[in-house]
């Protein structure tokens, strides 16, 4: 079986995007589950995996070697995060801004510069009954998680099964690492203007990444239309809709998976997975 990638995102933070996530997942049951929100992952707190393997993800950054340094200012000049100034005695490298480009290092006309590794995450793979688990964590005050992104994506490379990659929320480069190659996107969002306004970034990103998409209704109610009425003007499917519940907030506070404690919600997930595998085979 070839590996079959299903991403879900959203235009913001707070949609509901990880609450699908894992419970799709967990719908497929013989599945793979991706924690990509490296800055805040929370899928393990709903499906509670036994952790098997945990690796550090490092980038290199740079170090002076002030034998050899001139001060000549190259390296300031090159660096377009502005993670290397210039004082009177030397070269302040200040690490948290360094994004690894390694350009410092190729422009030094004296070799003054070499690459030296730090940690910046972490990534942990586990399993929960027939469910695969991943998911990547970003240490505090680091400039980007995209290095650990590129780490999962060749650990699920040759995956065999399909892939739930839980993305980051936004539009950020971060997303489109975590979206890059996938069979479906999934755009989780609520029915309200703000929700509109961060959908409508979201497509514009999956439409410009040649990705198909479907949209996911959450906390559906007497507002849908506003949703409803965007997507068929961009020719986009409404694949489901999960209901406001008062149920469905409480089991989601207690880390509880809205398909165990609800009929509906176990019908309406069935129906997703079973509608968005057959829009990947068509």
């Amino acid at each position: 079986m070839e590996r079959i990638k299903i991403s879900v995102l959203s235009g913001k933070g707070g949609t509901g995007k990880t609450t699908v996530s894992v419970n799709l997942a967990k719908t497929l049951k013989e599945s793979f589950y991706v924690d990509c929100d490296v800055e805040e992952p929370n899928g393990y707190l709903f499906l509670n995996p036994e952790i098997e393997y945990e690796k550090d993800v490092n980038v290199l950054i740079p170090e002076i070697d002030y034998d050899k340094c001139t001060l000549c200012g190259e390296c300031v000049k090159a660096c377009r995060f502005g993670a290397l100034t210039k004082l009177i005695k030397k070269i302040l490298v200040f690490d948290h801004l360094c994004h690894s480009c390694g350009a410092c290092y190729e422009i030094c006309p004296y070799n003054a510069i070499r690459e030296v590794p730090k940690k910046i995450g972490t990534i942990r793979k586990g399993k929960v009954d027939t469910l695969d688990f991943i998911d990547g964590r970003l240490n505090y005050g680091e400039a980007t998680g995209v290095p650990i992104l590129r780490e999962i994506n060749k650990m699920i490379k040759d995956v065999a099964k399909p892939v739930i990659v839980d993305s980051p929320p936004g539009t950020s480069c971060s997303v489109i690492h975590s979206i890059e190659g996938s069979d479906f996107c999934i755009l989780v969002t609520e029915p309200t203007p703000y929700g509109l306004h961060d959908l409508d970034l979201a497509v514009q990103l999956v439409k410009e990444m040649n990705i198909p998409m479907g949209i996911v209704i959450n906390k559906a109610g007497e507002r849908d239309e506003l949703i409803e009425e965007y997507a068929q003007k961009e020719g986009i499917r409404v694949l489901a809709k999960i209901p406001f519940k008062r149920k469905l907030a409480q089991a989601y506070s207690t880390g509880k998976l809205l398909i165990e404690v609800d009929e509906e919600i176990k019908s309406i997930f069935g129906r997703l997975a079973s509608d968005v595998l057959g829009l990947i085979k068509k």
